[in-house]
């Protein structure tokens, strides 16, 4: 049976989770180390408890001494005082080493969330990477030091105890031990029993923090479209399933406490039993059968209770796995071995035979092929949905072909260095995130040490000069989360500064104007147009007349390109661009 029960501890990973971690705790190896060893006296030193008891009642209870009715409870109190000073240090080093293990990890992590691709995010809630990167790192790094700290202290505070049962009567001592391992069995089954439960509870927690992050970005729309009603009902369905699974998890492991409890309630009852017998037959004296029964309640009573205990250790294990797996995952979008580092861009952009998909078996480009020289402006149109944003986001791989190649002088963007791929690229967005801080922060996201000129003349370019003299801190002045306290086209021109300040060769222009108002997209498009100068540019319009200009314009309809040229030589084939243009137009 405890071979059994070693066996579904093993299995839980214990080992290799620990092994895993172990490079985490090396740099606070020392602190670690001190505080497992400061549990092995914290342990130990319950059975100095329970021993003294014997001479307390042999000597001070049978033969009166008053001697020892003096040194024994000071001694009893010296340790006990130890004990708790030593229970200290331990907690303190166990929470300092694993908070700073926590940290580490949430660190790596997050660099393993910024490097994910595209498609990661467009599967995953917000709610699911907030529990997937932040709750179960804290489950599982905060369980980690405790979990060691208790099963140390346990385990030498059960062998001193024990130690001290065999002391006072072997016989007593088989029995309590016998009944000891009978109240580990049901342990045996924890794993299975809340393995299932604890995934769907996961998925639910992800769920609700999904909706409060719903509801803070959508405040707007919750509040305009009266939502509250629907909004709450739909919060409501997923707190009755959270309530469910907690329910289902109390049914699987809810009565572990209690068995095991019976069984040690038996245990003792048995233990006295015998006992009355040895002592009636002068087998034991009534102070070995006192500091029996007194180590066999201290040696139970944690038992009683490991249950629960248990039931956390696994959660953290179970929370271990799920942290190592987003640390062991490869994201799909990667360097190749040896990537080239692109540093310029001399020739051309090429679209060979270019086919993508979002979902299997449902194309979304078909055998795209295209090529555009350094310095030309290419502008994509077309019907909504037809594929103009996933063609332009393969260049700087966002995502990856499903077939043929996108490359720039003659070689495939993927044999390119990822980062100085991008370097390479700068992308002005229809909604451009920007981050809370100040407008200067935000320029610079472009280029970090840029100098004060180049701000300016970012600034310049960007055409935010007058609004930036219209505010009291000027470039420091503070923007909210996203940029909520500026206009759209406020926006868009600090996104265009930004674009600016890269100086990156190619830029990309998803929408840039769609979403404004006329007055905005005119300062807006001046912007652009500068932004435009001496580089190649690559537009996707919704507005036609923001793109009459272009050198080619390709129209995109349902994933393949059906026309190409000029605006003019568009407009007198009276094809699928024409008729666009016209209806616009009226």
């Amino acid at each position: 049976m405890f071979k059994k029960l070693i066996q579904k501890i093993m299995s839980t990973n214990f080992v290799v989770n620990y092994r895993k971690i172990l490079p985490y705790v090396k740099p606070y190896w020392v602190r670690a180390l001190a505080a497992v060893l400061i549990s092995i006296p914290i342990g130990s030193m319950d059975a100095v408890i329970a021993w003294s008891f014997k001479p307390y009642m042999d000597v001070v209870m049978v033969e009166k001494s008053a001697a020892a009715a003096n040194y024994i409870p000071m001694l009893i109190i010296l340790f006990s005082c130890l004990q708790s000073l030593l229970g200290y240090a331990a907690t303190y080093l166990n929470t300092w080493v694993g908070r700073k293990i926590t940290n580490d990890v949430k660190m790596d992590l997050f660099d393993k969330l910024m490097l994910n691709d595209a498609s990661y995010f467009d599967t995953t809630t917000s709610g699911n990477i907030m529990m997937r990167y932040n709750h179960d790192v804290d489950t599982a790094c905060n369980g980690l030091l405790s979990n060691l700290k208790l099963f140390t202290t346990r385990f030498f505070s059960s062998i001193s105890l024990i130690g001290v049962l065999f002391y006072n009567s072997w016989q007593l001592a088989v029995v309590a031990v016998a009944i000891l391992l009978g109240a580990f069995y049901p342990l045996t089954t924890v794993r299975r029993r809340i393995k299932a439960v604890m995934d769907k509870t996961i998925f639910s927690g992800a769920a609700v923090m999904s909706h409060y992050n719903e509801t803070y970005s959508g405040n707007r729309i919750i509040s305009s479209y009266n939502l509250y009603d629907y909004q709450r009902k739909r919060f409501q369905g997923t707190l009755k399933q959270v309530f469910k699974l907690g329910i289902k998890m109390v049914q699987r492991t809810g009565m572990m406490s209690p068995l095991m409890h019976f069984i040690v309630s038996l245990g003792i009852a048995l233990v006295i039993w015998i006992g009355s017998y040895l002592i009636v037959h002068h087998e034991i004296s009534a102070g070995n059968f006192v500091s029996f029964i007194s180590a066999l309640i201290m040696l139970y009573h944690p038992i009683k209770s490991i249950g629960n205990n248990f039931n956390s250790v696994q959660m953290s294990f179970l929370a271990m796995e799920r942290v190592f797996q987003q640390l062991e995952r490869v994201p799909s979008i990667h360097n190749c071995e040896n990537p080239i580092i692109l540093k310029n861009v001399k020739d051309k952009i090429e679209y060979k035979n270019v086919s993508f998909s979002y979902v299997k078996n449902k194309p979304v480009l078909k055998n795209i092929n295209l090529s555009i020289k350094v310095g030309q402006t290419v502008a994509f149109v077309g019907n909504s949905g037809g594929g103009k944003t996933t063609l332009v986001n393969l260049l700087p791989r966002f995502y990856d072909v499903k077939s043929g190649e996108v490359q720039i002088d003659g070689i495939d963007v993927r044999k390119y260095d990822l980062n100085s791929l991008r370097d390479n690229i700068a992308i002005v967005f229809q909604d451009n995130f920007l981050f809370a801080g100040s407008i200067r922060d935000n320029i610079l996201l472009g280029k970090e040490n840029a100098s004060d000129e180049e701000i300016n003349h970012a600034i310049k370019s960007a055409c935010l000069e007058e609004f930036i003299s219209s505010l009291d801190k000027g470039l420091d002045t503070q923007i909210g989360e996203r940029g909520v306290l500026l206009s759209g086209g406020q926006k868009q021109r600090i996104a265009i500064a930004r674009a600016f300040i890269k100086k990156a060769p190619i830029v990309i222009l998803d929408e840039a104007t769609s979403a404004l108002d006329n007055k905005s997209e005119a300062v807006v498009q001046q912007a652009i147009d500068n932004l435009m100068k001496d580089r190649t540019v690559m537009i996707i319009a919704h507005r036609l007349s923001t793109v009459r200009n272009a050198d080619r314009i390709v129209v995109v309809n349902y994933g393949e390109i059906v026309e190409e040229g000029t605006h003019d030589e568009l407009i007198s084939k009276d094809g699928v661009y024409s008729s666009l243009y016209r209806s616009q137009i009226r």
